[in-house]
Formats: C-alpha cells, structure tokens, sequence
C-alpha cells in the first residue's frame, strides 16, 4: 500500500547544489520532510542549523537511521556509484545527481543494487522538469514537430571563469556538463538510439591549462538509428549569463526550448535594449529542481516509477564515454564498442 506519510529525506553532500536541494526539500515540497543532512565538513552543521534538521559527519550515520526513507546525494561524481550501492543495500529510495557513475561498470552495480532492493532510484536529469523542455517533449510525443531530424542542445556556464584548472576532474566537460545535454537530446528524441559519436574539445577559456588535460568548450555530433543528427555544445564562460537551450526541427516543424532570460521583461533604454540574465543554475533551473525532487517524492509515495532512471542515466554516459574515446582518438567512435571496461 503506498505510503501517504511524509517520505523523510537525509541529504549527503551539502554543498552548493546541496544547499539548493536541502532548502526545496524543506521548505517546497510538502510531502518531504527533511531529517538530516550529512557532510564530513562544517558545512552540513551550518546548514542544517539554518533549516533546523540534525547534521551527521558520514553518509554511514545517516544510512543505519530508522528515521530516514530516502537520501539526496549531492556529493562530487565519483563517490555517486558507491553511496547509490550502500543506500540501496541499506533500503533507502535514492536520488542522486548526475552523473550516476563514470563508468558503465560502476553504473551497472549502481542500477543492479537499486533492482535487487527494490527501491527508487532516480537520477538528476533536471532539464526534462523545466517547463518549455517537457512542453518541447509534449509536442514531440503528439506528433506536432514530425520526425527528429536535426536537434541542439546546449550549456553555457555563466562567465567569469574563476575556477582553479588544476581543480577540476578531467572530462568533466563530458561527464558534469554535457551529460545534461545527451540525456535532453535522448529525451526529446524518443526511441531512437545513438549509433556514433564524434566530439572535439579544446581550452579556449583558459588556454594556459591545456597541457594539464584541462577542457572547457566542446562540440558533439551524434547520430541515431532513425537518421536524426544532433550536436551538444557546451563552454565555461559565456560572459552574458547561464545559457541552456534545446531545439528539435522534424518534418512537422520545430521546437526550441529554454531561454537565457530571468523574466520575460525587457528593458530599452537610451543606450538601447536590454534583458536581465540568469547567472547561477539554481535561478535558471528552479522550477525544474523542484520538479524532479518532488516527481522523486512523490515516486517514494506512490510506488511507481522513477521518472528519470538509472538506465537513463547510463544511457548519456555511454555517449559521454565515447565522446572521451573520440577526443583521444580524434575519429568518429560507434556507440556499441563503448563496453563496460571503459573507464573516465
């Protein structure tokens, strides 16, 4: 029988997008209650003082609790696969954010624990929450736009760029950031599957940390089995703001969704005209952040499933996996010889 209770939530990782997922889940979203938050840093008691929830130093703290139903991972990527397996094991429902894992192999173990235990588990594919993308998708799914052909997807990092090179994992790039952009061009092309891969990525922002394997713009081409082609695009400095837009064009028409816009004003002005721009995701992307926490919530509710899957999750990673392969390589890599023993 599904549970009508409030699901009582430990978030893991509080940093920032921690801090945003802590702060819906305690303030936004009725069915939630948020019990704790877990971090091995100062961070979790601050936040959790500020949304009065209790603070633990380890996720195993958090996982051995009676009180918890589900957890929030928001820890960095390469923990995600092994807190989704323990969380699993220990009978919660997880959310975690992208990526699930960065490796088909760990991606697999995540997906087999979530089965075996039979619990939730969703995965932090954010934009298929925000309106005009599930609107895009709507009109997809109702034949409006016909078949795929040509589709974009794309994210712009607000600019300046003032992170420390040397601090970022390599691939990141495919891994953190166009992972968005192969799951949305998945889901607005529903399916059909991606046959090859061929990416080119290069430090134009900050052309000084190449040689240390560092990447910051990036264009991916994927083809699919029903002949659409799509190219993902993404850069860490786009000067006017935080930029995320998709467009489909099928043989019905064409979609576009997503907008650099904070509000639909403009302002002119003796100087001529002028929109304000998001600069932080949080902004941007609210309404889809409190679309995918409370679509998780109301899975853990309601007993039925995920929206956004660990085998979605897997899907963009294979695409990011080989657009890895094709930056190493500098070829055109088939989908299907991306196999479990690739790692980031």
């Amino acid at each position: 029988m599904p549970n009508q209770a409030p699901v009582r939530v430990a978030l893991i990782g509080a940093g920032r997008i921690g801090a945003n997922h802590a702060e819906l889940l305690a303030r936004e979203i009725p069915d939630a209650e948020l019990v704790v938050v877990a971090d091995p840093t100062p961070s979790a008691d601050a936040l959790a003082s500020r949304l009065g929830v209790e603070s633990e130093r380890s996720s195993d703290a958090v996982l051995g609790r009676d009180d918890v139903d589900a957890v929030v991972i928001t820890t960095p990527a390469r923990t995600h696969a092994d807190l989704v397996v323990a969380a699993a094991q220990a009978g919660k429902h997880v959310f975690v954010e992208k990526p699930m894992a960065v490796t088909l192999a760990d991606a697999d173990r995540a997906i087999a624990a979530a089965d075996s235990a039979g619990v939730v588990l969703q995965v932090g594919f954010n934009r298929r929450f925000a309106p005009g993308f599930a609107a895009a998708r709507g009109a997809i799914d109702s034949g409006r736009v016909g078949t795929p052909q040509l589709l974009r997807s794309l994210t712009r990092d607000p600019g300046p760029f003032t992170a420390d090179p040397a601090r970022i994992p390599q691939w990141t790039i495919f891994l953190e950031t166009l992972i968005h952009d192969f799951d949305a061009l998945a889901h607005l092309n529903p399916g059909a599957k991606p046959v090859t891969v061929t990416a080119h990525a290069d430090a134009l922002v900050r052309p000084d940390a190449k040689n240390s394997g560092h990447l910051d713009t990036a264009v991916v081409t994927i083809v699919f089995d029903n002949g659409a082609i799509a190219t993902a695009e993404a850069s860490f400095c786009a000067v006017y703001g935080y930029d995320v837009r998709a467009e489909v064009f099928g043989s019905g028409g064409m979609v576009t969704a997503g907008d650099i816009r904070r509000t639909d004003m403009t302002y002119s002005g003796p100087d001529g005209i002028a929109v304000d721009t998001s600069r932080l995701d949080t902004d941007l992307l609210h309404a889809a952040y409190l679309g995918e926490l409370g679509a998780f919530v109301d899975a853990v509710r309601t007993g039925r499933p995920a929206t956004v899957t660990g085998q979605d999750a897997r899907n963009a990673l294979r695409i990011a996996l080989a657009a890895i392969r094709s930056v190493e390589t500098g070829t055109t890599v088939d989908i299907a010889s991306i196999s479990a023993e690739v790692t980031a």
